[in-house]
């Protein structure tokens, strides 16, 4: 009798290990189920969480392509109203800004030209902004009306152009964008198109330089002078050499637009063999001839700078997508 409760006692033990055993694979499988579905959280980090979605419209307001216009030395001020700008009625890309205005309705685009100092401190001149502080300033200036304009209108795309000391920093702009550089203030996907007119970094040479018109080949002066500060004679004036990269994946939307001798753009290789001669054209050469009839010199198959762009960047609008607006 006591050898069969000891049998039966043996079958409930193995009866009760069996549903221990079977809630207990239930409750792993409940758990392993639920735990695959969810984002593995990434090694020594929070998990991560989707950025938000590309809004479906933008307000009214918007335009559907927003043009930035940077203007070269002496013409702006950090004052100047970047709809109406008046600080130097002859500055150059009023001559390109001007018709686009005229040819499309404020809803399709709108320009806003970048207000800084735009200066350039020359020897023996009054007091001036060094030309590090005025690129900086036009720089940052630029980078702030971007974001601002996306922050309003995240649908709206971009068409950057800049002339001399413009080029520059416009151009430093869209390499920072085209590289993917962290601190750009848009993606390369809001930008229609890059048109520069002078730029003192330009360099055919490099990878990703872009479409070069006007004078086929040839460095600017930053990029020939990269990385001498031209001293006491002009403080605060640093050659700051090529762009590295280039100008990234924008560089099938680039146009530099150089003329031929046009110390800026063009500069002579002869321009390291003499320093004292070279400070002396450079501190000049922002009002030299060559440098100031872009909008009247043919140099593009017989078309001038301004006419080419301002043909160049009405096509971009004309063919730039068209948001939704609520």
């Amino acid at each position: 009798m006591s050898r069969g409760k000891k049998r039966g006692g043996g079958g409930k033990l193995v009866l009760g290990g069996l549903v221990l055993a079977a809630i207990v694979i239930a409750i792993i499988a409940l758990v392993f189920g639920l735990t695959r579905t969810q984002t593995p959280p990434v090694p020594g980090g929070p998990t991560p969480t989707p950025g938000p979605e590309e809004p479906q419209a933008q307000p009214a307001s918007c335009p559907d392509v927003q043009v930035i216009s940077v203007p070269g030395t002496w013409e702006s001020s950090p004052t100047d109203d970047p709809h109406h700008p008046t600080a130097n009625p002859a500055a150059l890309l009023l001559n390109v800004t001007g018709p686009l205005q005229e040819q499309f309705p404020e809803s399709r685009v709108d320009v806003m030209t970048v207000p800084y100092v735009a200066q350039f401190a020359r020897p023996m001149a009054p007091p001036e902004a060094t030309y590090d502080d005025s690129r900086a300033q036009g720089k940052a200036a630029a980078e702030n009306m971007i974001r601002d304009r996306t922050a309003e209108c995240p649908l709206t795309n971009f068409v950057l152009m800049g002339f001399s000391q413009g080029a520059v920093i416009a151009g430093d702009i869209a390499s920072d964008i085209g590289n993917g550089v962290a601190t750009a203030p848009i993606s390369a996907d809001r930008v229609l198109g890059v048109g520069l007119i002078a730029d003192g970094r330009r360099d055919t040479t490099a990878p990703a330089a872009g479409l070069n018109l006007g004078v086929p080949g040839g460095k600017g002066a930053e990029v020939l002078l990269a990385g001498l500060n031209l001293g006491p004679l002009m403080p605060g004036t640093t050659m700051t050499g090529p762009r590295p990269g280039g100008f990234g994946v924008l560089a099938d939307r680039a146009v530099q637009i150089c003329a031929p001798g046009d110390l800026i753009c063009d500069a002579p290789a002869e321009v390291l063999t003499n320093l004292v001669g070279t400070i002396a054209q450079l501190s000049t050469a922002a009002s030299a001839p060559i440098h100031a009839i872009y909008h009247t010199n043919p140099i593009i198959d017989g078309t001038t700078a301004t006419a080419y762009l301002t043909d160049w960047a009405a096509g971009l609008i004309q063919n730039a997508p068209t948001p939704a607006h609520n």
